[in-house]
């Protein structure tokens, strides 16, 4: 298959691209760079298709579709980062919403359109989120993907598109590209400090290890499913914990005492207290099941913590 990937220099893009090249797939790996030069290889390069476009310029986007033909795309290409979006709202929506209408003007009637969306589109829960549950964005981040839904939605029954939405959950694992609670945790234990500054600890989340994610993302994008629509479906580990909890774990593999204090200055005025995630409609389609468990997760991390350098700073 031919399979284009949006935001393909990103956390989850990277690990795609190149579990899509080693499964032999053909790959076209577009992305603005907004956040830094390509993190592949010249050797990486040399199996696959690179495209430096911004999904804001139709243009463009609607070029780059056109010539690579894809019988599938991954749509990942988003600014995420949240407090990034509430102080960027403009950019987040039209990066977010603009450049994903884009593309789905661009996307061929014949191609599979894989949209990852987020867990930041529903309403807060204590309970697991099934994709039946209540739509209440709390930030802007939430809210432009849920916007991007309805177009993804609307374009699949206008164009006939074969369209899948993927809400994804916290992803962790090495290459990350955002300064998440995982990222700061490694960045503070790795100066040698014992005694962690953070900002929210108790809300849980859940927390799916990139290559977990990035095999979702692919079987929503090659494996056949029969529903009728656009179906929505989760992307967790179906299990969820607090930073508190991390930190414990994380104490555990390094073999040392880890306290937490509270930073004021990282501590959000909004944030849900759950976030977990029901898989059963993305196991009953497609056969993902989630491999990696917390555990394992951080261990892989903190073995292999690579990231932007900018997240490594002190």
């Amino acid at each position: 298959m031919r399979i284009l990937v949006t935001g393909a220099n990103g956390f989850v893009g990277v690990q795609t691209v190149r579990d899509l090249v080693s499964a032999g797939q053909e790959v076209l790996a577009l992305d603005n760079l907004r956040y830094g030069p390509w993190r592949f290889t010249e050797r990486e390069v040399m199996d696959f298709e690179t495209s430096v476009t911004d999904l804001r310029d139709r243009a463009a986007t609607e070029s780059a579709v056109a010539r690579f033909k894809p019988d599938s795309i991954i749509h990942l290409a988003a600014i995420h980062f949240i407090p990034e979006c509430e102080r960027l709202a403009d950019e987040a929506v039209a990066i977010n919403v603009q450049g994903t209408v884009n593309l789905l003007i661009a996307c061929p009637e014949t191609c599979r359109f894989v949209f990852g969306s987020t867990a930041a589109v529903y309403a807060p829960s204590d309970a697991a989120h099934t994709v039946a549950d209540r739509i209440g964005p709390m930030d802007v981040y939430g809210i432009t993907k849920w916007t991007a839904e309805d177009f993804v939605r609307y374009y699949a029954g206008a164009r006939g598109l074969n369209s899948v939405i993927v809400r994804l959950f916290n992803v962790i694992g090495p290459g990350e590209t955002n300064p998440h609670i995982l990222p700061e945790i490694i960045k503070q234990l790795k100066r040698g400090e014992r005694t962690l500054r953070l900002g929210n600890v108790s809300p849980k989340r859940d927390y799916i290890y990139v290559a977990d994610a990035a095999r979702g993302f692919i079987a929503a994008a090659t494996k056949p499913h029969t529903f009728k629509g656009v179906p929505v479906v989760n992307l967790g580990s179906g299990r969820s914990y607090s930073v508190e909890e991390l930190v414990k774990f994380i104490g555990t593999i390094i073999g040392d005492d880890i306290k937490i204090t509270s930073d004021p200055a990282r501590v959000r005025k909004v944030d849900r207290p759950s976030l977990l995630a029901d898989n059963s409609d993305l196991e009953a389609m497609f056969g993902w099941r989630c491999e990696t468990d917390i555990h394992a997760a951080l261990r892989l991390t903190w073995d292999d913590p690579r990231m932007l350098e900018t997240l490594a700073a002190a």
